[in-house]
């Protein structure tokens, strides 16, 4: 297992609920936290209102000592985007990037354009008393400089003009219009002891990430989002989509979180396999997406969770968490009779590159897309582990057949090979060691051709059988057989389905 140290980061969410904003992400060995800054009190008695007045006389260098961002034309208050350091504002130690401005002398800002704030403060005298209120969810174009608990803003005062931008800052650190320009303005209102706010990160949402999965994709579709995940919680609680300023910055939280995910469920694994017989343990599970064609949506993909327990392959809308909910999967096969097929490019049926296809005895093809390249090979690895210990497990196999006009069986033996016998005297026609088999053909509907080599090497005898079932009997052989050469030659198998994971991001 792979050791996880705490990692954080900064990100742009966007939930559907509100422009998009910068979080900071943090994730621990099972619990994937989103955080917004808030701006909180420290110390004093009056902590309790989300909203501060603060007063600030405006001094003759620097002004007010701030700037400003944003408008009503953007459907946002006016926001403080700068603090010069050691000027007005700064030394009050109660306002802060991102504050929106709400009220200004008691007059009622919120709602107002850029330039009306602009003209409110610029008329507004040597002391004006700002009412502000943290802004959260800043919305992203407005670029507001992210800082840390403790830190200001050092960033040079900008020079004022006469027109103003809602994008740009507008600083109000001239004495504009000021009606006391000849006497040395004084410091700005002294800093009580009581209240002292702080710019801190606080948790806004915990995903535990036991049965969480990750998506990549816009809902449904072969859409890769841009540097863009989501993480949706056992129970569907979702992160909202978390948009990365770079593929490599994309890539990194991708494995990490992938990582705590892949850790959890082995852990969970072990845990439940504690409670099943050895023949019903857990080999693998984890999401998947299926590709369905709906009457409603078309083609679309679909969140399943796919296990390999025991002699079975099952299918879940959700996790089982209980013994029940095992019994009360949506699909459930034998896995002798399944067949995986990972896909090459050539074989994808659209944008999604990591697939691989699940074909069964009952007739059923299943679909499925994982979000890592990675994920494909370890579901391959997992299903020929569980495919194999299930053959030498069960032993044989016994289908009905028709050879030569007889109703009869063919049994296939791990240890013996095949074998044909008449249904009712059970009288063995004839028998052939996997190694006799030299060649098979299908005819797609219910005949199998057996060319077997017989003792004499130059010489190949065809037996034709049908089948009820063709299917099952084809995926059942399959399976003896790749089981028999993993026995004799495992390091060939290892071979087919190793592979570096890998992450696919724009």
């Amino acid at each position: 297992m792979m050791a996880l140290s705490t990692k954080v980061g900064i990100v742009l969410l966007i939930d559907g609920k509100s422009e998009p904003h910068e979080v900071r992400l943090k994730i621990s060995k099972d619990l994937l936290t989103i955080q917004h800054q808030e701006v909180v009190c420290v110390t004093g008695s009056q902590c309790s209102a989300k909203e501060r007045s603060v007063t600030l006389r405006r001094q003759e260098i620097g002004g007010f000592g701030l700037s400003i961002k944003g408008g009503a034309e953007y459907r946002v208050p006016v926001v403080i985007s700068k603090i010069m350091k050691d000027q007005a504002a700064d030394q009050t130690g109660m306002l802060f990037i991102g504050d929106a401005i709400l009220r200004i002398n008691g007059i009622n800002v919120e709602n107002a354009t850029h330039e009306e704030v602009v003209q409110v403060l610029q008329t507004a005298g040597d002391e004006v008393t700002f009412t502000v209120r943290y802004l959260r969810k800043i919305p992203a174009f407005l670029k507001l400089p992210l800082i840390e608990e403790g830190q200001y803003s050092s960033i040079p005062s900008d020079q004022s003009s006469t027109a103003s931008s809602p994008l740009f800052d507008s600083g109000l650190h001239l004495n504009n219009n000021s009606t006391n320009t000849q006497t040395p303005s004084s410091p700005s209102s002294p800093v009580s002891a009581t209240p002292r706010w702080e710019k801190r990160w606080c948790d806004s949402l915990a995903i535990p990430l036991l049965l969480a999965r990750i998506s990549l994709y816009t809902p449904g579709s072969d859409q890769l989002r841009p540097n863009a995940f989501e993480v949706i919680a056992m129970d569907g609680i979702s992160s909202g989509v978390l948009q990365c300023y770079s593929i490599q910055e994309c890539a990194d939280w991708l494995r990490s979180i992938s990582t705590a995910i892949g850790d959890l469920i082995q852990q969970h694994i072990r845990m439940t396999n504690k409670n099943l017989s050895l023949y019903e343990q857990i080999v693998h599970m984890g999401w998947v997406e299926e590709r369905i064609q709906d009457a409603e949506f078309g083609q679309h993909y679909q969140s399943r969770f796919l296990a390999l327990r025991g002699p079975n392959m099952f299918l879940f809308s959700g996790p089982p968490l209980s013994l029940c909910d095992w019994a009360r999967g949506e699909k459930m096969y034998d896995l002798c009779e399944t067949f995986l097929k990972t896909h090459k490019e050539v074989d994808l049926r659209d944008m999604r590159p990591c697939c691989f296809s699940v074909l069964t005895g009952t007739g059923d093809s299943h679909y499925f897309s994982t979000e890592l390249a990675g994920d494909v090979a370890l579901w391959e690895k997992a299903y020929q582990q569980a495919q194999f210990s299930e053959v030498q497990r069960v032993g044989s196999k016994t289908y009905s057949c028709v050879w030569r006009g007889h109703a009869t069986g063919l049994t296939v033996d791990f240890n013996l090979g095949f074998a044909c016998f008449e249904a009712n005297s059970k009288q063995v026609f004839w028998r052939y060691k996997f190694c006799q088999l030299k060649g098979s053909s299908d005819d797609g509907k219910s005949k199998i051709k057996f060319l077997f080599q017989k003792n004499d090497p130059r010489l190949i005898e065809t037996k034709e059988l049908e089948f009820p079932n063709l299917v099952a009997a084809l995926h059942c052989i399959h399976s003896f057989i790749s089981a028999k050469v993993a026995l004799v030659d495992p390091l060939f198998v290892e071979s087919q389905c190793g592979g570096k994971m890998q992450i696919y991001c724009k």
